[in-house]
């Protein structure tokens, strides 16, 4: 199976099957090699350009990025809790993308972070935020770092306070 395809279509198929039979499918027997390691992995559906689930882990859970796949895409057609489940006549009209996230790497300034390219995780203690690159309508760092604060309950911390983390995605996208 195509490289540049594969992610979009296995999450695809595994909503379609969740949604239609309530069934979860298994990873296709002929895993393109780049998706058999172990990688953080985020879904997102889109409905006619707004967001309509997001959900993904930034560290692996799962034995591969293909079975990652699976699970994510599960979960955000129906357990992000800012929307409800996605329902079967919604199907024809979700627009999946699917991110593969580079390990998290330690950032000692602002200068080294870049909300087109690098993705943000800010944390403090148990709370962590975490924001992925490139999404529209972010465009500085500062507003970067603030929108991930506050998905963390971090809203007001000073940054030097925090513990900041980048990542780089690869976006694969219907």
């Amino acid at each position: 199976m195509n490289e540049k395809v594969f992610p979009v279509l296995l999450a695809r198929k595994t909503i379609e099957a969740y949604i239609r039979q309530g069934k979860i499918i298994s990873p296709p027997e002929d895993i393109p090699e780049a998706f058999q390691k172990k990688a953080g992995v985020f879904v997102s559906l889109h409905k006619k350009g707004r967001l309509r689930g997001c959900i993904g882990t930034y560290l692996p859970t799962q034995e591969n990025i293909a079975q990652e796949i699976i699970k994510n895409a599960i979960s955000a057609a129906t357990q992000d809790p800012r929307f409800p489940p996605v329902e079967e006549d919604e199907l024809k009209d979700l627009e999946i993308s699917v991110d593969i996230l580079s390990e998290p790497e330690p950032v000692h300034s602002k200068q080294e972070l870049d909300p087109k390219k690098y993705g943000v995780i800010v944390s403090k203690g148990w709370r962590r935020g975490l924001l992925l690159p490139d999404l529209e309508g972010v465009n500085t760092v500062e507003e970067q770092l603030d929108i991930a604060k506050q998905k963390a309950g971090l809203y007001g911390v000073p940054d030097e306070e925090l513990e900041i983390e980048r990542f780089t995605v690869t976006r694969y996208k219907e």
